[in-house]
C-alpha cells in the first residue's frame, strides 16, 4: 500500500483533538448518548458508510439498564438543545443508541470490524485549576455526567478512523464494519448489539482502551487478559407493612429478608478452579423506626475468571435471594442490569497485529500481554465473533492519566490519539489488504 496512514492521521491531529474535546464537554451517560451517537451516524453518513442506528442495531429485549421513559425523553431533548439531529434521535427511541457503519470496497475480501464505546461515567466533573478540561473550558456540561473512562476519545478516534479508510477505500478488499456502542459502562450494552448479530459475518474483530492497565505513554499490548465475567442484577422486596408496635405479626418484613440474603451471599463458597467474587454494594430499605419495613432493594453483582466460574456464583446467588423471600414471605423482583463474559484474544490475530505495531513504530514498548482486571462488555462481540468461527483480539494503547480512571479529575494525554488511530488505520489495511 503506498499511503501513509500515519501521515493522514498526523493531518487530522488537531481535527481528533477537537472531536473528543467536544464529546467530553457534552458528555452523555448509558443509553442517553444521544447527541454522540447522532455526531456519528451523520459523520459516517457523509463519509460514504451505509449507516444503521437504532432498532436496526439494537434488540431491545436484551438491553439492560435503561433508563426510565421520561428521563430518556428528557435527555433527548437535552442532546437536541446541544445540537443533536432531531431526525437522528427520533431514530434512537427508547435509548437505543447503538451506530454501526459499513463501508464495502470492491474486491471481496474478509469483514473486519473495530469497536468504539460512546458513554461517559455518572461523575460528577473535578472544577480545578489543575484539571485540564476545566481549566481549558471543555469539562463536561451535563451534570452527573463525565468522560472519566476515555470512551470520548475513543470515539473520537473511531470517527478519524472512519474517515482515514474512506480515503483509502481503493486500495482496500472487504468489508469494514465501524460499531460504536452505548452503555458500556455497568456493562449493558454491547449484548443487546451482538444479539442482533451485526457481527456474526465477522471474520476478525478488534476491541481498544486507553490507559486501563497500561498507563505509560509509548506502551501497547495486542493481547489483553483478565477479563473477568460478570453479572450485574437489582433485587427489589417487596412485603407488608405493619406498626412495629401495635401489630408487627401482620407485617412481612422485607428490610429483614434483604438483611438475611445480603449476608448469606457474601457466605457463597468461593471456586477452586479460579477467582471468585460477590458484592453487595447498595441496600436500601424502611420509611421509619416504628413501620416494619415493606421494600427493600439490593443491587449486587458476581465475576468470576470464567463465565462458568461466574455462572456458578450467580445461580447461586439466585437461590440465596429466592430463599431469603420465602423465608420472610415477602415478594422478589428481579432485574438485570449488565453483564460481561470471559474471552481470551485469538493467538494468530494477536501475532498479525503485533506484527502491525512492531512496524509502526509508533510504540517503545509493546508488551506480551496486559491485564484488564475487571469486566468489558467488549467481550460479548468477541465471544460471538469465536463461536462463528472469527477471530477477536482486543487492545490497550498506554497513557499517562491525569487521575485513574472513573475519577473526578481523569484526563489523559492526547497524543495518544495519534498513535491509537495510526495503529488501528495499519491493522485495518493489513487485514483488509488487496490479495
Amino acid at each position: 500500500m503506498n499511503t501513509d496512514i500515519l501521515e493522514l492521521v498526523k493531518a487530522k491531529q488537531e481535527q481528533l483533538v477537537n472531536c473528543r474535546r467536544d464529546l467530553h464537554k457534552h458528555a452523555e451517560t448509558a443509553w442517553t448518548e444521544f447527541r454522540t451517537a447522532s455526531i456519528v451516524a451523520e459523520t459516517l453518513t457523509r463519509l460514504g458508510y451505509q449507516v444503521a442506528v437504532g432498532e436496526e442495531v439494537i434488540d431491545a429485549e436484551v438491553m439492560m439498564g435503561v433508563p426510565s421513559p421520561q428521563e430518556l425523553i428528557n435527555q433527548q431533548e437535552r442532546a437536541i438543545a446541544q445540537g443533536a439531529d432531531p431526525n437522528w434521535v427520533g431514530r434512537m427511541q427508547g435509548g437505543k443508541t447503538g451506530v454501526m457503519g459499513v463501508l464495502h470496497f470492491v474486491q471481496p475480501g474478509p469483514v473486519v470490524a473495530f469497536r468504539f464505546d460512546m458513554d461517559a461515567n455518572e461523575v460528577v466533573e473535578a472544577t480545578l485549576a489543575e484539571h485540564r478540561p476545566w481549566r481549558d473550558g471543555f469539562a463536561s456540561v451535563n451534570a452527573g455526567a463525565m468522560h472519566a473512562c476515555g470512551h470520548d476519545g475513543h470515539t473520537a478516534i473511531g470517527l478519524t478512523l472512519a474517515e482515514i479508510l474512506a480515503e483509502v477505500k481503493n486500495e482496500l478488499a472487504g468489508t469494514v464494519k465501524l460499531i460504536f456502542q452505548p452503555a458500556e459502562e455497568g456493562v449493558r450494552g454491547a449484548k443487546a448489539m451482538v444479539a442482533r448479530g451485526i457481527v456474526d459475518d465477522v471474520d476478525f474483530f478488534v476491541g481498544l482502551h486507553l490507559g486501563i492497565g497500561l498507563q505509560q505513554k509509548g506502551t501497547m499490548t495486542c493481547n489483553t487478559v483478565g477479563f473477568l465475567a460478570t453479572t450485574k442484577l437489582d433485587a427489589v422486596y417487596t412485603g407488608v407493612p405493619a406498626h412495629a408496635g401495635a401489630a408487627p405479626e401482620t407485617g412481612h418484613n422485607a428490610l429483614l429478608a434483604a438483611a438475611t440474603a445480603a449476608l448469606n451471599l457474601h457466605a457463597i463458597s468461593r471456586h477452586s478452579q479460579g477467582a471468585s467474587r460477590i458484592n453487595v454494594g447498595v441496600l436500601q430499605a424502611g420509611t421509619g423506626r416504628n413501620v416494619i419495613p415493606d421494600k427493600a432493594v439490593l443491587k449486587l453483582e458476581t465475576r468470576g475468571t470464567t463465565s462458568e466460574i461466574n455462572d456458578y456464583m450467580y445461580q447461586r446467588a439466585l437461590r440465596i435471594l429466592a430463599a431469603a423471600a420465602a423465608m420472610y414471605e415477602v415478594k422478589l423482583d428481579l432485574s438485570p442490569m449488565g453483564g460481561a463474559a470471559n474471552c481470551d484474544n485469538n493467538p494468530i490475530l494477536v501475532r498479525r497485529l503485533r506484527q502491525v505495531a512492531e512496524k509502526s513504530n509508533l510504540f517503545a514498548s509493546i508488551l506480551p500481554a496486559g491485564n484488564i482486571g475487571g469486566s468489558e462488555d467488549c467481550t460479548y462481540f468477541m465471544e460471538r465473533v469465536q463461536q462463528q468461527g472469527g477471530q477477536a483480539a482486543y487492545l490497550m494503547i498506554g497513557t499517562e492519566l491525569a487521575a485513574g480512571h472513573h475519577d473526578s479529575r481523569f484526563d489523559f494525554d492526547e497524543e495518544s490519539l495519534v498513535s491509537a488511530t495510526a495503529l488501528l488505520g495499519q491493522a485495518a489495511v493489513e487485514l483488509l489488504r488487496k490479495q
